[in-house]
């Protein structure tokens, strides 16, 4: 069992706002410590005041540079600065979920441009467990790759594995209500409550566990626990999670800021559609000290939607600080996002459309290589490519690796797809220094 599974009182020196601080009753299921009361949901989460004047002072490890601000939109090109190197901006961030991209290495992932990884802090804290990644020296040790990488806080994959939340991004992280299978237990102000889907453990996940098990797994950038709800529940609903998630975002941030680690911490602003709840909550979490702000939660139930949502975070957002879209990477959605002042996109959006024979090109649009047109077209995946795949092999070659099921297929399919999303972003980012979005 490990330790990062339940939350543990901190040893160390408080800090000033550490009397918000919270001890959980619960850790394995049956043991228990003294109940807490209920509290009323509308409860007020710390006021930035609470938190120490020198949390507010720049990170010597993390910084924003900025090189060229758009005059047509609030799109911007800059370079976030961490411990393990530089994000160009606007950029991609490809999903890793176990600490491994699906179906390629890190080094064909380094040679396909990929800066910034993001790994699920979930996953990785059922199997292998943060202690085995700590004793290995951190993420970038373990999984030999010396290039910046995220984890998000769990949060996401308890509750969408346990059917509250969508899966596709078609949806646009518009949740629908659905039958909750026994995965997720409960939420309480305490945290989320859960069931291991390796070994059927009950274990509780709470802001304080969260940043621990973060801590030890030594991403450049971590993100604090947050509430993940369906878009289709009631106003006071929607407003109650919204002022949970801050109470438990501020828990999280205490609990980083008692051992910083040369890890950065960004907010994650929430609200669903609600405008005046996003502004709500954008205007809390910026007066705070993160070092970055995401944009997360339900975003509607369509495109438009989402971009309602993201200009209204966009236009309260610091200039300062970088700003990420979480799991949205599609490729509309970054032509219309990233005018609107976003800089990073976390997705699996192009790995999983490789596994299922789906390529992205300059010229075609997407295509699907296993279509009979393919079998004898000897021409490259993309002409204008430079990537491994499109170098050395032909559409032939991939439409019959994939019909043999050969792996080696998804492979080459996955590396073409990074290296096209990577070259996308950066012909973004040239249009805007020269003044065309």
């Amino acid at each position: 069992m490990h330790s990062w599974m339940w939350p543990l009182r901190s040893t160390k020196a408080p800090c000033k706002a550490r009397r918000w601080s919270f001890d959980g009753p619960v850790g394995v299921l049956g043991q228990r410590r003294k109940r807490k009361r209920q509290i009323d949901p509308l409860t007020p989460p710390p006021p930035a005041s609470s938190f120490p004047a020198g949390a507010y002072e720049p990170r010597p490890f993390f910084r924003f540079e900025i090189e060229y601000e758009s005059k047509r939109s609030r799109a911007r090109v800059g370079r976030i600065h961490t411990p393990h190197g530089i994000v160009d901006t606007p950029g991609f961030v490809p999903v890793a979920t176990n600490g491994s991209l699906k179906a390629v290495d890190h080094r064909a992932a380094d040679a396909a441009s990929c800066q910034l990884m993001f790994c699920n802090t979930y996953h990785l804290m059922i199997q292998p467990g943060p202690e085995i990644i700590q004793k290995a020296g951190g993420i970038h040790s373990f999984i030999n790759r010396d290039r910046p990488i995220i984890t998000d806080s769990g949060g996401f994959q308890v509750f969408s594995l346990s059917g509250s939340a969508g899966e596709e991004e078609s949806n646009i992280k518009a949740l629908a209500k659905r039958h909750h299978d026994k995965s997720m237990l409960k939420v309480t102000e305490e945290g989320a409550q859960f069931q291991s889907y390796k070994d059927g453990r009950h274990i509780l996940l709470t802001p304080e566990s969260s940043v621990q098990a973060q801590k030890a797994i030594g991403a450049d950038i971590i993100i604090p626990l947050d509430e993940l709800i369906p878009n289709d529940v009631t106003p006071e609903r929607l407003k109650h999670s919204v002022y949970l998630t801050h109470r438990w975002e501020a828990r999280s941030l205490i609990e980083h800021l008692n051992d910083i680690r040369e890890q950065a911490m960004y907010s994650v602003i929430h609200g669903g559609t609600d405008l005046d709840l996003r502004k709500l909550s954008t205007q809390y979490l910026t007066s705070l000290p993160f070092d970055g702000h995401a944009i997360g939660g339900s975003l509607g139930r369509d495109r438009d939607e989402m971009i309602e949502v993201v200009s209204c975070v966009t236009a309260l957002l610091p200039r300062d600080k970088p700003r990420h879209l979480l799991g949205i990477a599609d490729l509309e959605s970054i032509d219309r996002a990233a005018p609107l002042g976003v800089d990073t996109f976390d997705s699996c959006y192009p790995t999983r459309m490789a596994r299922h024979g789906n390529v992205l090109t300059r010229n075609e649009g997407k295509i699907q290589i296993l279509r009979g047109k393919y079998t004898s077209d000897y021409g490259p995946i993309d002409d204008e490519c430079q990537c491994f795949a499109c170098q050395n092999y032909s559409r032939a070659y991939m439409n019959h690796l994939l019909k043999a099921k050969e792996p080696v297929g998804h492979m080459l399919l996955t590396i073409h797809n990074l290296q096209f999303m990577n070259d996308t972003l950066g012909k973004l980012r040239s249009d805007i220094l020269e003044g065309t979005i």
